[in-house]
């Protein structure tokens, strides 16, 4: 899974697996989530959103099922 670190306040990482459709999502308190069937086109405006929050919270919390995979730290 490629990653990388992005301007938010709330999000630290994106990551996505684009042969398994999956994104991770890692917050600022190190919480990690996975969301399923993602398609990469969302991925990509997630990325080249203003405010990856919002965008987060309006187009992918909402519409994707997703499960929690733990904290990561540093």
């Amino acid at each position: 899974m490629l990653r990388q670190r992005v301007e938010s306040s709330n999000i630290a990482m994106v990551g996505y697996d684009e042969e398994e459709q999956v994104l991770e999502i890692t917050f600022r308190d190190g919480r990690v989530y996975h969301f399923l069937e993602v398609p990469p086109e969302r991925v990509l405006s997630l990325l080249r959103a203003e405010s990856k929050g919002g965008f987060f919270n309006r187009e992918i919390k909402p519409e994707f099922e997703y499960r929690a995979v733990g904290r990561r730290w540093g």
